[in-house]
């Protein structure tokens, strides 16, 4: 009998699919290959590492919302998650996330539950966290009565029984994460968290058996561990993470690495799981100027050392980096944490062959990392859905419409994406040459390459979603008059906010936007005006030599002072910091007299501060202007007149909503909506901009 028309025509379709997967298991076979641990199989190499998501101190309804955001991403075949952190005590909390009453397992079910019925083969573990000096609470605890330099209190001192009461509360917290049908745990030992601060002098001045030798500081985490072992069995999975390079001057040596390494192999770890720096050590490590895949040679060091699976992590955040670090034999298994918040969907994509479709991580940390510190839900810049999925969904109209969106920017991007994916007609104009808006500047500063991918991620989804985008084309409303608009989105972004300064119309002086276009014409002496986020990017562009720290590994440890061959204490003790003097003498001013840079993001704004500094780029705050003149600027600090001489004064003052086309529409037959800078001028805030954008077309 012959095979119906049907048949006919799927047949090469499923088959056309089955060659897809195949492919990309031959093109990332590293990636798709399964690893046995213990009587587990882990079906792939990349694991959704820990990211706290600010629900984990909430009761049924935040859990069940968690539930609904990891089954998403175990939905896609993932072989491992790993939960955000959560305290075994009340004196070990950071946010009010404690796992340590049996009434407490329900909720935790619902999350366990989730992910096992949206894939079996998918393996959570729950991060238990103890953040020692870290935590919030009067009762706080740590090695040694040694305050943390970003703690806010001093630990208080530990007797013997209350250390062995901590001991015991990690134990009892993985008892309960196994009733509540966890697949393990995993115990974060680094970061400068409690267990951490047992293994370095600075932070552990005990005189017990907990302190001295380093087999004495080490004796807390394999106590832990086969206390842990004991209670749990065999079939449980136990992951360690260990401060593989803590970056802090005096910090763990790499004999004392390798000896922590092989002791909580011997107390029963499953996995070891490599962490870089404490959360105090004055090297980024998690930030976009931080080089892809930087820290996984450190890794592999340790993988011919231990005989368990070993972890690699941070900055890895495309599959291609993936799959060469794991070609590379420098690591088992490679942790993806913020990649799985800017797209839930990424496995699914490497599995498909739609790596183009990736939305990419940028590791701005705006809406995760920055969020968790401020105590708020995490989210993601770039995908404002994450820890959103069951509020915001973008599912099919019921009434079509056809919508124009003038402006190509983040939020007209993201609109657009969004409304043509749920079945809308839409037309983008832009009136450059290319789509992007800001983020085309914001590319060209160096640390900040990876908005490349946004980008690209964008032009792949508005063509894949049958966008029509017409470049060079400046409209206003009287041309779409006689034109069926039901809807006008109105996401033209921003200009420049001038100066008002007497002389602000000499030739030496120039917007951002006109530095950054022409960056070659710049003098060797400049003077910004304003100190935000835009003054930071230009000093930093200004400033760049011919090294690309961002992206080249060698010139990221030179700048920072990283020894990663030799691995001396910390990873930095004794190497002098080799960032190079900027050619151009700048100053970055501001009216403030508070500290310059004191708005930027919480996780990454010291590392940009820091980076000017070794630049020796002159910061003052507390600037009077006076005025301009064909040579320089007249100011005032401290009631102290001064001119500085300068061959270029770039303005960095903040911007203003540019509204021409909407301020002109009068009497219009489309509904109009603001969204983006359009709506609002902040400071470059795409993250507002791609969220207002997301939600009003998730609704249209």
């Amino acid at each position: 009998m012959e095979a119906g028309p049907l048949v006919n025509i799927m047949l090469p379709l499923v088959n056309s699919f089955k060659k897809v997967e195949d492919r990309m298991k031959d093109k990332y076979r590293h990636i798709f290959e399964p690893l046995v641990v213990g009587n587990h199989v882990i079906k792939n190499r990349i694991i959704m590492g820990s990211m706290h998501t600010g629900l984990e101190e909430g009761g049924q309804e935040d859990f069940s919302r968690m539930g609904t955001y990891f089954a998403e991403r175990a939905s896609t075949g993932i072989g491992l998650i790993i939960t955000g952190g959560i305290s075994p005590n009340e004196e070990g909390a950071l946010d009010g996330a404690i796992f340590n009453k049996e009434n407490q397992v329900p909720r935790h079910k619902i999350v366990t539950d989730a992910v096992h019925n949206a894939n079996e083969d998918t393996k959570i573990c729950m991060q238990i966290l103890h953040s020692g000096p870290l935590a919030t609470s009067e009762e706080l605890v740590a090695a040694s009565p040694v305050r943390s330099r970003i703690g806010r209190l001093v630990p208080n001192e530990m007797s013997l029984k209350v250390l062995r009461k901590q001991i015991d509360d990690f134990i009892r917290c993985a008892e309960l994460c196994k009733k509540a049908n966890y697949d393990g745990v995993e115990i974060i030992g680094s970061a400068g968290y409690f267990i951490s601060t047992f293994f370095v002098n600075k932070t552990n001045l005990r005189t017990d058996e907990y302190g001295g030798s380093f087999s004495n500081k080490i004796r807390i985490a394999t106590e832990i561990v086969k206390g842990i072992r004991e209670s749990v069995g065999e079939d449980f999975l136990i992951i360690f993470r260990i401060p593989a390079m803590d970056m802090l001057e005096g910090g763990m040596s790499w004999d004392e690495i390798c000896t922590l390494g092989r002791a909580l192999e011997n107390a029963g770890v499953s996995i070891v799981s490599t962490h870089f720096s404490w959360h105090e050590s004055p090297v980024p490590t998690i930030a976009t100027m931080v080089p892809r895949a930087a820290f996984t040679s450190v890794t592999k060091r340790l993988k011919k050392v231990v005989n368990v699976p070993v972890i690699t992590s941070n900055r890895i955040n495309m599959p291609d980096v993936a799959e060469s670090v794991l070609a590379n034999g420098d690591a088992d298994l490679v942790s993806m944490a913020r990649p799985f918040l800017a797209d839930g969907k990424i496995f699914e994509k490497i599995k498909k062959g739609r790596e183009d479709e990736i939305n990419t991580c940028i590791a701005c940390n705006q809406a995760c990392l920055d969020h968790a510190f401020d105590k708020k839900e995490i989210s993601c810049l770039v995908n404002p859905r994450a820890c959103n999925e069951t509020n915001l969904n973008y599912l099919p109209t019921t009434t079509k419409k056809t919508i124009a969106v003038i402006g190509a920017g983040p939020a007209g991007l993201a609109f657009s994406e969004i409304a043509a994916l749920r079945g809308h007609n839409v037309e983008l104009f832009e009136a450059s040459d290319q789509i992007g808006g800001q983020f085309n500047l914001a590319k060209q500063i160096p640390g900040k390459e990876e908005f490349h991918e946004t980008i690209r991620y964008f032009s792949t989804m508005i063509k894949k979603n049958g966008v029509k985008v017409y470049l060079n084309k400046k409209v206003q409303p009287i041309d779409f008059i006689g034109k069926k608009y039901d809807d006008v989105i109105v996401s033209t972004g921003v200009y420049p906010r001038s100066l008002d300064i007497p002389g602000s119309d000499e030739k030496i002086v120039i917007s951002y936007i006109d530095a950054i276009k022409n960056i070659d014409k710049i003098g060797k002496k400049v003077v910004l005006i304003g100190a935000g986020g835009i003054g930071f990017d230009m000093a930093e562009l200004l400033s760049h030599g011919k090294k690309n720290p961002s992206t080249n590994i060698d010139d990221f440890a030179e700048q920072w002072g990283i020894d990663f061959t030799n691995h001396p204490r910390g990873g930095v003790t004794g190497i002098t910091s080799k960032a190079s003097k900027s050619e151009r003498e700048i100053y970055l001013l501001q009216r403030k007299v508070t500290p310059l840079g004191i708005a930027l993001g919480k996780t990454t704004g010291w590392t940009h501060r820091l980076s000017l500094r070794k630049k020796e780029i002159k910061m003052l705050k507390g600037v009077t202007y006076k005025k301009i003149v064909k040579n320089g600027i007249y100011v005032s600090i401290n009631d102290q007149e001064q001119f500085l001489e300068c061959d270029n004064i770039i303005v960095c003052a903040g911007q203003e909503p540019a509204r021409s086309f909407y301020n002109s529409a009068n009497n219009v037959e489309f509904r109009m909506h603001l969204v983006g800078g359009a709506f609002e001028a902040r400071e470059l805030d795409a993250k507002v901009a791609i969220k207002q954008a997301s939600e009003l077309a998730a609704v249209i």
